[in-house]
């Protein structure tokens, strides 16, 4: 009889020294965390933002300040031919690209009566399309390596639809989970995983005026654990698919405290 694992030896990895990762929106709040901890567990980090150059070379500065790898570049995500020179740029740099973080998001509190036709288009290709592009160009690499990581960073909004005025946000972030299903399904078989990391509610900086219904302290109460969730929470999960979470594919991974459980 064969053996159901008929090779079980580098199953799990524990360092991802030969690595790269490439973290959309990762010049602040959870994206530098991810960041920061692929870094620190060996992967050399292609950094990205799209508004604040100084953001993002912060986050390389720190990357690098702590011994680890990091390579900053300025793109936008919801720019499909953007993504395919930062990919490539990437691969120039440090080669292709391993592990793919999509965590770029634009959460606007609007009524839906509100809601232009235009704003639905921004915001869909801001939040969904880019994951798209992103896997678009980075599968490829992944496919011919044989193994590659692809995560989503959505929101509990899109599995809960309990924040009101807030659409086309919800759509999208549900979306966005099941485009990692239908990835991790088709490309599984080429060692490639996607899945995603659902955040709750999490200690970032922000613009508090799209969350006119968030009340902080009330908020924390609500929480089971009594806290509001750290972006390194999210951040080490984001390491454990990479490493040791090799055999999770297609699910949604929600870190909320218990705020709401599934």
């Amino acid at each position: 009889m064969s053996r159901a694992i008929p090779n079980p030896e580098g199953l799990h990895l524990h360092r991802l020294d030969d690595k790269v990762a490439l973290v959309t929106g990762s010049g602040q709040n959870i994206g530098r965390a991810i960041a920061l901890r692929l870094a620190e567990a060996g992967a050399a980090v292609v950094v990205n933002g799209a508004r604040s150059p100084e953001k993002v070379d912060e986050t390389v500065h720190l990357i690098r300040e702590a011994g680890g790898r990091a390579h900053g570049i300025m793109a936008d995500v919801s720019d499909a031919e953007a993504v395919g020179r930062m990919v490539a740029e990437a691969a120039e740099v440090f080669g292709p690209v391993d592990i793919a973080v999509s965590n770029v998001g634009r959460r606007l509190h609007k009524p839906f009566e509100d809601i232009t036709i235009a704003d639905w288009d921004e915001s869909i290709r801001i939040n969904l399309s880019a994951s798209f592009y992103l896997a678009h160009h980075v599968v490829p690499g992944m496919k011919e390596k044989g193994w590659g990581r692809i995560i989503h960073v959505s929101g509990y909004d899109g599995f809960t639809g309990h924040l009101t005025e807030r659409a086309y946000n919800i759509a999208a972030k549900a979306g966005m989970h099941g485009f990692s299903k239908a990835v991790g399904k088709e490309l599984g078989k080429y060692g490639i995983t996607a899945n995603t990391l659902v955040p709750g509610a999490i200690d970032t900086d922000r613009d508090w005026s799209q969350y006119p219904n968030t009340h902080v302290d009330a908020k924390r109460e609500a929480i089971p654990l009594k806290r509001w969730g750290h972006v390194d929470d999210l951040a080490y999960a984001a390491v454990y698919l990479c490493t040791t979470g090799g055999f999770v594919n297609g699910q949604a991974i929600h870190l909320n405290g218990g705020d709401y459980m599934f």
